[in-house]
C-alpha cells in the first residue's frame, strides 16, 4: 500500500467491516453517518463499560457489543478500527490495533505529541495498513469550496488568517473537558481546528508566540496564539473553554477575504469578500452546501475509498500535515506551560 498524491475517488470494492471503539457524544453522531456510507458496515461496538456497549448497540441495531478490546483486534472479521476514546488513550489504543493489521481512523488529535503522531504513522507504514486522524473538518464541501477559491486566486496572494473556537463548557456538563488525566483541556479539542486551518492554507509556521490560562494542575482553560509565516504572513488563533469568541474564520488576501460562516469547524457555508468593491465591502457571495448527516460522511465515503484503494494515508489530511500540525500544538503547550 502506498499514499497517493492526488484525491482518492475509488468506490469500495466490498464491504469493510468497522468496529466502533467508545460510545461517547462523538460516536452518536459518526456511527449513524457511517452506516450510511455504501460498502461498510459496523459489526462491533466496544466500551470499557460492558452495559454501555449493550445499550449503545441496541440503539443503533449492531450486532456485537464487548468490554474486552483485545478480541476485536485478533478478530478476522473487523477490518478497521474507528476510535473515540479520552485523548489520552489514542496512542496506546490505535497502535495496538495497527500492530494487529488494522486500518485505523482516529478522533483527533490522533495522539498528545508529534512524538506519538510520528510514532504512529510508523507503525502504519510498518504494518501496510491505513491510518488517519479524523479531521472531518478538511473533507466537508465548505471547506474544500474555501481552499479551492484560495487556490484559484479570488483573494489574491492569502496574507493571513483568523480563527477562534472559544465556547464556555461548565464543568458539571463537561466533565471529560476539565479532567487533565482523560486529556482534556482546550487546545487539543478546540484549538487543533485553529492550527489545522493555518497549516492549511500557510504550511508549517517559522514561528509561534502564545499565552493563556492554565489551571494548577496544568489544564489549559483558555489560550491565544499568533502563527508567523515566511514573508509576513501569520495566523492570529485563539480556544477557550470558558467564554465565547465569534466561531468564524477568515483569511484575508491582496485583494479580498474568505469567511468560514459560524462554527467555522462545522460550517456549510463560504462567504466570498472579493471580485468588485461592491462585493467585497456590502454583499459578499454567500456560497451555501447542504449537510449530509452530521456532517462526516465525506470524510468516512473518503477513509472507506483511500482503504479500498490499499493506501496507508489520505493525501487530504496526511501523515506529514497530521505530524506537523502536533508540532505547533507541542510549541503552543511549551510556552504556555
Amino acid at each position: 500500500m502506498s499514499a497517493s498524491a492526488g484525491a482518492v475517488s475509488l468506490e469500495a470494492a466490498r464491504t469493510q467491516r468497522w468496529a466502533a471503539i467508545g460510545t461517547g457524544a462523538i460516536s452518536r453522531s459518526v456511527v449513524p453517518d457511517l452506516q450510511a456510507c455504501e460498502g461498510v458496515e459496523v459489526t462491533a461496538v466496544h466500551s470499557r463499560d460492558a452495559d454501555k456497549a449493550t445499550r449503545f448497540a441496541a440503539e443503533f441495531g449492531i450486532d456485537r457489543s464487548t468490554d474486552d478490546y483485545e478480541s476485536l483486534l485478533v478478530d478476522d472479521n473487523i477490518d478497521v478500527i474507528y476510535l473515540a476514546t479520552p485523548f489520552v488513550t489514542h496512542h496506546r489504543m490505535a497502535r495496538a490495533a495497527l500492530e494487529a493489521g488494522k486500518h485505523v481512523l482516529v478522533e483527533k488529535p490522533i495522539a498528545m505529541t508529534s512524538a506519538e503522531a510520528a510514532d504512529l504513522f510508523d507503525v502504519a507504514a510498518a504494518h501496510d495498513v491505513f491510518l488517519m486522524e479524523a479531521m472531518w473538518m478538511k473533507f466537508s464541501p465548505a471547506f474544500l469550496r474555501f481552499k479551492k477559491e484560495i487556490d484559484d486566486g479570488a483573494i489574491g496572494q492569502p496574507r493571513n488568517l483568523r480563527a477562534s473556537f472559544c465556547i464556555p463548557f461548565p464543568a458539571d456538563e463537561f466533565g471529560s473537558k476539565w479532567d487533565l488525566s482523560r486529556s482534556g483541556g482546550a487546545l487539543l479539542d478546540q484549538g487543533i481546528y485553529a492550527i489545522t486551518l493555518a497549516h492549511s492554507v500557510f504550511g508549517e509556521p517559522v514561528g509561534v508566540t502564545a499565552s493563556g490560562t492554565i489551571r494548577g494542575d496544568g489544564l489549559d482553560i483558555a489560550e491565544h496564539f499568533t502563527l508567523d509565516f515566511s514573508d509576513g504572513r501569520f495566523a492570529q488563533c485563539s480556544s477557550s473553554m470558558g467564554e465565547f469568541s465569534e466561531l468564524t474564520a477568515s483569511v484575508g488576501g491582496e485583494t479580498g477575504w474568505l469567511t468560514l460562516t459560524p462554527p467555522f469547524w462545522a460550517t456549510t457555508d463560504v462567504e466570498v469578500h472579493a471580485r468588485s468593491p461592491h462585493q467585497i465591502f456590502r454583499a459578499p457571495e454567500l456560497i451555501e452546501h447542504p449537510r449530509e448527516g452530521s456532517g462526516y460522511r465525506p470524510m468516512l465515503r473518503a477513509v472507506r475509498d483511500a482503504i479500498s484503494a490499499d493506501l496507508t494515508q489520505h493525501p487530504v489530511h496526511s501523515a506529514a500535515e497530521t505530524i506537523a500540525a502536533m508540532r505547533t500544538i507541542d510549541l503552543v503547550f511549551a510556552q504556555l506551560r
